[in-house]
């Protein structure tokens, strides 16, 4: 347990600390389907360019379809960009447990997910661990600032300016 949980532990099996962005840019040109799971809380942010413009980056450059909750998918259209679907999170990840569903609706499951601003923190937590633990055909990466235990990668407590550079980091070796 660390220090700063006080209830829920994420147990033996932790996330891999994504210490080089280039990794994570690795692992979605390798996946066969990869989704891209988004929230509100990409629409948080200081300065001119918000977690969201990060994310449709990402998603341009990895052809990686979008699934935004809330009113993320009103703000990613204003920004000339169509997600692939908008749903509940508690939805998607039901879904997401079903080794056969798929988004297309194909039956070739997907096979990645990358996760970022989903809500409050515990959030994220509460749907990494139910993927953790009823999905195991996922692997799955947070992008989030915080360090997320329930998902395969995840980076750790960074800075908004740190988090920053990585997610550009990413996106430019996605458009390499």
């Amino acid at each position: 347990m660390e220090p700063w949980q006080r209830a829920e532990i994420p147990g033996p099996v932790k996330a891999v600390l994504i210490t080089k962005p280039e990794v994570v840019s690795a692992l979605i040109k390798r996946a066969r389907r990869p989704l891209f799971v988004v929230g509100t809380g990409t629409l948080e942010g200081r300065g001119e360019k918000l977690p969201l413009d990060h994310v449709i980056r990402i998603a341009r450059a990895g052809g990686i379809p979008v699934v935004a909750t809330a009113q993320t998918a009103v703000e990613l259209r204003k920004r000339g960009f169509q997600p692939a679907a908008r749903m509940a999170m508690v939805e998607i990840c039901s879904r997401l447990t079903d080794p056969r569903w798929s988004l297309q609706g194909d039956g070739q499951p997907h096979d990645l997910v990358l996760m970022m601003g989903l809500g409050p923190y515990y959030m994220e937590w509460l749907m990494g661990s139910g993927l953790k633990s009823f999905a195991p055909h996922l692997r799955t990466i947070s992008l989030n600032r915080f360090y997320q235990p329930h998902c395969s990668w995840s980076f750790p407590n960074l800075s908004e300016e740190e988090w920053y550079k990585n997610l550009e980091r990413i996106a430019e070796e996605l458009e390499r």
